[in-house]
């Protein structure tokens, strides 16, 4: 049940927390430098249950000047705020930003992802749970002999056995809501909890003077029953989220709790993770995770890169290779310089991502947000209305009191408040067991409005890595040489003939000319690896990639590389033209690769020689027309048609400023991922309408009942945690699925660099 509740500890905890607030230090020290003198600040804030706590903390941050954006996540009951290190030249205060949450009667610290705490709250819902279904049972008996024509004595003896009952349970039962109701009406707000409290404590009391005059109807049966369902609903809500988080926490395990930091004097330290910076030394033995991104600086090894590239074949690092944060190391000790902090390497990232899935303020999130925000002045007053047009009416104030609180029990909209984020949790975890992250709740809604898909060419469509195609047509020494002298660049073509390395002679006074190619020295002469008119002083001809190797300006041998296209990107552009979409590609590369892969995947519209900007326009003029662009790119001249467009999709291997544009981001090699995004989405687009349909359909039949006196606070309370758990089952039919096999992604492979080499 996603009924608002405010501070966990309660309102004492909530006061508090603005008198015990964490040093102003420590939360400086605690956020994440950003550009423009901005830092970044997020905080557990354990209270959080629902819409209307979210637009309360998120309203309290954005009124404090500092502040420019704030943002809660329901799931990871955290809050995230980007505040400015200085207004008006003077320095700001974190302390005061972190007592404008408590000052809404929030609890909030800070907290470490290395830490696990044991989850209380479950446990105390289970407890809670189980005593007022006991409690219920008992009454119940008690209940069916009275019905059944107990005479008078035997009937006031098992109502105050009932209530002896129930007025315990209440209080250890309805703590959740009786402290949550408290801290609101405390803060002079209202929420979801107010009008339940008032409902099972009009039962119980209208109960008790019933018994006290030896009256012939009580209702705590009803009062302990309403906790119960309600219980039952919030629990499995609670679980849900717990379910959702499990992801996070998982990843989060894959980050060891420290590392053995390897001085300049080579004595070793062991020290936290979150204590290791960029430059330091780390010894990393065999059966250890990497704890932060690095790079190898001794040592040879095999790493399990699963958690990176999805595949299960181990990789071989070696002195140069960069290493990802979580991934293992399998075989041999390393030594590696880390190249980032713990919260900016890539499990800290692949998290960020994670927590921010249902953090958006999508259109169906508003419209649940709108919803609850008028729930409780609009119940209150039909409850009112109910009291007195029934008491005027009727003449019998009890009675009239009875179906006052039958209205406001029935009416908690708790099947309105979960509509929404149960759903995209669900889609988030499945799209997270498909290998793909989801930034907000509103890129799913977003992706489901696609009609246009857009691609880049290197690296999206295509795996960005050149292979040789020639190399069987070249002498082996001749191969062997050039690829000695490829050995000395990073450039890609120069990675893929530098495979071929093997009985070359050494090469001297190697230099690197940019755009050109390489020139090394040996006894035989003057080499040259780079284009025909460096190498040779011939401009090379015909189509796709080439290099040319030389002897004192004799070409000796011309390398011929194609890129091969990502797995499954043939069967996914099938998959989209024939789901409607319109598809192209906007590119960078020149025309006659371009052509290849357009020609290839049946694309026909496609551009080649676009430039960022150009990428820009294309996307810009694409919406103009009315399209939906889903664009999906991996480099940095991709960024800005990323942020341009509808919603927007990179893969795990794209620039890093890439992957911070796109709206989604996924990790295995498959372009299938693509289609696997785009049909969860408009699949969580219907489950989330059709909440919404059930709810409105629920209070439409509901409502009108409870005011006619037709329903009684027990059924009350039955109907309305039954519509919050239909809710929920909805949205598990989510659930299910899963990534495509690596031997899918293998067989897919294999086709498309068939289709490439014919």
């Amino acid at each position: 049940m996603s009924c608002c509740a405010a501070g966990a500890e309660g309102a004492m905890e909530a006061e508090k927390a603005l008198h015990e607030l964490p040093p102003s230090d420590e939360l400086w020290m605690a956020s994440r430098q950003l550009d423009n003198g901005r830092r970044q600040t997020e905080l557990a804030v354990p209270g959080v249950y629902c819409g209307a706590c979210i637009s309360t903390i998120e309203k309290a941050l954005k009124a404090e000047p500092e502040v420019e954006r704030a943002r809660v996540n329901l799931s990871t009951k955290r809050v995230t705020f980007v505040w400015k290190e200085e207004i008006d030249g003077k320095r700001t205060d974190p302390t005061k930003l972190v007592g404008a949450i408590a000052a809404v009667g929030y609890e909030s610290h800070l907290f470490s992802a290395a830490v696990e705490e044991a989850d209380s709250e479950r446990n105390l819902l289970l407890r809670s749970m189980a005593v007022a279904g006991f409690a219920a049972m008992n009454i119940m008996l008690l209940s069916v002999s009275v019905w059944s024509g107990a005479d008078a004595a035997t009937r006031d003896l098992f109502h105050w056995i009932s209530a002896a009952i129930a007025g315990p349970t209440i209080i250890y039962a309805g703590q959740h809501f009786y402290k949550s109701a408290f801290n609101a009406l405390r803060h002079g707000r209202m929420n979801m909890d107010v009008p339940i409290v008032i409902a099972v404590t009009l039962s119980y009391g209208m109960s008790l003077w019933e018994t006290m005059h030896h009256g012939a109807e009580a209702y705590f049966d009803a009062a302990v029953s309403l906790l119960f369902f309600l219980l039952i609903g919030r629990t499995l809500d609670h679980l849900m989220r717990d379910r959702a988080r499990s992801a996070i926490t998982g990843l989060a395990r894959l980050v060891p709790r420290g590392a053995t930091v390897l001085s300049e004097d080579g004595m070793r330290e062991f020290r936290p993770v979150d204590e290791i910076v960029p430059g330091e030394r780390i010894v990393i033995a065999a059966g250890e995770r990497i704890p932060v991104d690095c790079v190898v600086r001794e040592g040879a090894s095999d790493v399990d890169m699963s958690i990176v590239n999805g595949e299960s074949m181990p990789v071989t690092v070696a002195v140069g290779t960069s290493l990802r944060s979580g991934t293992l190391n399998l075989t041999g000790s390393l030594v590696a310089e880390a190249t980032a902090a713990m919260r900016d390497s890539f499990v800290a990232e692949i998290i960020q991502l994670m927590e921010a899935a249902e953090g958006g303020k999508a259109r169906y999130r508003r419209i649940a947000d709108r919803a609850a925000d008028i729930y409780a002045p609009a119940v209150h007053t039909l409850a009112f209305a109910a009291l007195i047009v029934w008491g005027l009416y009727s003449g019998d104030w009890k009675h009239a009191l009875t179906i006052a609180i039958a209205v406001l029990i029935i009416t908690c909209p708790c099947a309105l408040g979960l509509a929404v984020p149960v759903v995209q949790v669900v889609a988030a975890g499945r799209l997270f067991k498909d290998g793909i992250m989801v930034k907000d709740g509103s890129a799913m809604e977003r992706l489901a409005e696609a009609d246009t898909v857009v691609f880049d060419k290197t690296g999206t469509l295509t795996a960005g890595r050149p292979r040789l195609t020639n190399a069987a047509e070249v002498a082996p020494d001749i191969l062997a040489q050039a690829a000695e002298l490829a050995s000395h660049s990073n450039h890609p073509l120069s990675k893929a003939l530098a495979a071929y390395r093997s009985g070359g002679a050494a090469m001297r006074d190697v230099r690197e000319v940019a755009g050109a190619g390489l020139e090394g020295k040996t006894d035989r002469g003057i080499w040259r690896l780079g284009t025909g008119e460096f190498a040779s002083g011939v401009a090379s001809t015909g189509e796709g990639s080439q290099t040319v190797l030389s002897l004192d300006g004799e070409p000796l041998a011309t390398f011929q590389f194609e890129d091969s296209l990502r797995p499954g990107a043939q069967a996914t552009i099938a998959n989209l033209r024939n789901n409607g979409f319109s598809l192209s590609i906007l590119s960078g590369d020149r025309e006659s690769a371009v052509a290849a892969i357009a020609r290839r995947l049946g694309i026909e519209s496609w551009q080649s020689g676009v430039r960022p900007g150009g990428k820009v326009d294309a996307v810009k003029a694409l919406s103009a027309q009315g399209r939906k662009v889903l664009m999906t790119g991996d480099g940095i001249n991709d960024a800005p048609a990323l942020a341009a467009a509808h919603v927007s999709m990179a893969p795990a291997t794209a620039a890093d400023v890439g992957r911070q544009a796109a709206d989604f981001v996924f990790m295995h090699e498959g372009l299938d991922a693509v289609a696997t995004a785009i049909a969860v989405s408009r699949k969580a687009g219907r489950l989330i309408r059709e909440n919404f349909g059930f709810a409105v359909v629920y209070n439409a039949i509901a409502i009108p009942l409870a005011l006619a006196g037709l329903v009684s606070p027990l059924v009350a309370a039955i109907a309305m945690s039954s519509s919050s758990i239909v809710v929920v089952l909805n949205a598990l039919r989510l659930r299910g699925g899963g990534q495509k096999s690596r031997e899918d992604a293998k067989d897919d492979s294999v086709s498309s660099s068939a289709v490439l080499a014919s």
